[in-house]
């Protein structure tokens, strides 16, 4: 056990050391011995997840005599260590072809493999400093690896403006460390969460609960690793990045921040309000991602903005106490978005040569926005559009859980989810279709097999990452908010989507919704949009007042 949770890391780790010490470093060479040993730690990362399936008892190996560099075994180690070597091999086979033309080619595999030990040692870290120096080494890494085509300026202005985001979110997590060990006397998180269960409320910070503090420091923290709103801006402009770098960031990295709030679960059960605003800043996030999304004319660019997208997702369900189904939001993400990013590629190559696009019902629904010719009743279809995915969520909930309704953090997922269907069948029923009700059955039946799997695998995932039912009643209980509250707020918003629905049917019946567009707030909304809320520009702006006002201090003060 204790040699294979060490051989998972530690297999990259030599892989790049042996790439240094080759002799002349040969590309081919060094690609095959980083494939191999990847290979080897993918094995070994999935013999550690079998034994864990098994019931084997978390275990933490230690330095001797050291009070850091330890390695945890627990469910969430071992399972985001597999996710990490498997997407890892996947950027690793990709490279080997799409990387062989590019200078610097052992150096990109020997960034690679460290990168990769970089992540498993921070999944799997047992102390607050082992997770601290691997979650500074990530960021670091991911500077060296955007900017590894020296020759593009443009590479290594945004992989420094990375850097620079990553840097001004490490210093929350510094801060929630140094407070967590001032309090509870201990570096090692297990003894840490123990503590911190036997004593939860006696600690406070400037007046404030000890908790509630670190609580907010750690979500500043996964906000600015997972790219939330304001903390953006970094993720969309790092595509001048080699694409195996991008797949491996939008897979892996940018996850980080659902991985870091699920490892301090047990701080998240004893604060107070923390979990209501990483809600509201994972739904804003979720919202603003998916708007610009739609704007964008760049695929790669478009990606970004729909991870960001996601991202919101993810720390959303974290807000509403589903820790665990934002683990499986994470891995299902990333597998999809490493595998869309190689693909990317290979597209962006393709339309290089020939940029002719199928002609198809969906080509003519998304670019020539032509709606269906033929129609059925708005009102029968408006009707199959609010009552199809709410019945199919609760049947599958009710198929799982029995009381899955007296949680307010379920309602809400079954809110989204419900949102979710019936935008699909909505965009159905608009689509060119010569046979609707056949489209309309198999979008049906594809969300019902969606939501029962997703439903179904989140089960098993809070059954395996949580087993205790107290633990996962105490993250529910942790999101509630006041019952009278949350009902007028979920009133709220389902009144205004329903309107918007209906309006959209009344405008499309009676054909204003061309003219509506080109009206002068559409206009204005678009500007917005298109040019990113001004967000960058403002950014921009704040640069050169910061450096203006340095260089005026440096005459003040005659240092220049």
């Amino acid at each position: 056990m204790e040699r294979l949770i060490v051989l998972v890391a530690a297999l990259p780790l030599c892989s790049a050391l042996l790439i240094q010490l080759l002799p002349h470093r040969p590309g081919w060479r060094a690609a095959r011995l980083s494939v191999t040993c990847t290979a080897l730690s993918f094995l070994a990362a999935a013999a550690t997840l079998w034994l864990a399936l098994a019931g084997g008892d978390a275990v933490a190996l230690t330095l001797p005599g050291a009070a850091w560099g330890s390695l945890l075994f627990d469910p969430l180690s071992t399972l985001m260590m597999l996710v990490i070597a498997g997407i890892s091999l996947i950027v690793h086979v990709y490279s080997v072809r799409y990387m062989a033309e590019e200078p610097g080619y052992a150096r990109f595999f020997l960034l690679l493999d460290l990168m990769t030990a970089a992540l498993l040692v921070m999944v799997a870290a047992g102390d607050l400093i082992t997770l601290l120096i691997a979650w500074h080494l990530v960021g670091i890494l991911l500077y060296f690896l955007l900017g590894h085509d020296t020759r593009s300026p443009s590479a290594w202005r945004y992989s420094f403006w990375t850097l620079l985001t990553y840097r001004i979110g490490d210093l929350p997590l510094v801060l929630a460390a140094g407070l967590l060990h001032h309090a509870y006397g201990t570096w090692s998180l297990p003894e840490l969460f123990t503590r911190i269960t036997a004593d939860p409320g006696s600690h406070y910070f400037l007046g404030l609960e000890l908790l509630d503090v670190v609580g907010a420091l750690i979500a500043l923290a996964a906000f600015a690793r997972s790219a939330q709103f304001l903390l953006h801006t970094w993720l969309p402009y790092t595509m001048d990045g080699p694409t195996p770098v991008s797949a491996l960031m939008h897979a892996g990295i940018v996850n980080a921040g659902g991985f870091l709030i699920n490892r301090f679960a047990p701080v998240f059960i004893h604060t107070g309000g923390v979990l209501h605003w990483i809600f509201l800043v994972g739904l804003v996030t979720a919202v603003i991602g998916s708007v610009l999304m739609l704007t964008q004319n760049d695929i790669k660019k478009s990606l970004g903005y729909s991870t960001m997208g996601q991202m919101g997702f993810m720390i959303m369900e974290c807000g509403v106490g589903a820790f665990s189904l934002a683990i499986y939001h994470l891995i299902a993400h990333g597998l999809f978005k490493g595998t869309l990013f190689l693909g990317a590629g290979g597209v962006i190559h393709a339309a290089r040569h020939d940029d002719g696009v199928p002609k198809d019902d969906l080509y003519t629904f998304v670019v020539e926005r032509r709606p269906a010719r033929q129609r059925k009743p708005w009102l029968l279809m408006a009707a199959i559009t609010l009552a199809v995915p709410v019945s199919i969520l609760v049947v599958a909930h009710l198929l799982v859980v029995q009381d899955y309704f007296q949680k307010q953090g379920a309602i809400v997922l079954l809110f989204f989810g419900w949102i979710t269907g019936a935008q699909l069948i909505f965009a159905t029923y608009r689509m060119r279709s010569q046979n609707l009700w056949r489209l309309v059955g198999l979008s049906v039946f594809s969300f019902t097999v969606v939501v029962v799997g997703y439903i179904l695998i989140s089960h098993a995932f809070d059954l395996f990452l949580y087993p205790d039912p107290a633990f996962r009643q105490q993250l529910y209980a942790a999101a509630d908010i006041d019952l009278l509250r949350f009902d007028i707020l979920v009133g709220i918003v389902t009144a205004v989507i329903v309107l918007g629905w209906l309006l959209t049917y009344y405008a499309e019946r009676n054909g204003g919704r061309r003219q509506r567009r080109s009206g002068r707030g559409w206009l204005v909304f678009y500007a917005l949009v298109s040019r990113e809320f001004y967000l960058s520009d403002l950014y921009a702006s704040l640069t050169r007042g910061l450096l203006q006002g340095a260089a005026r201090l440096n005459v003040w003060l005659r240092w220049a």
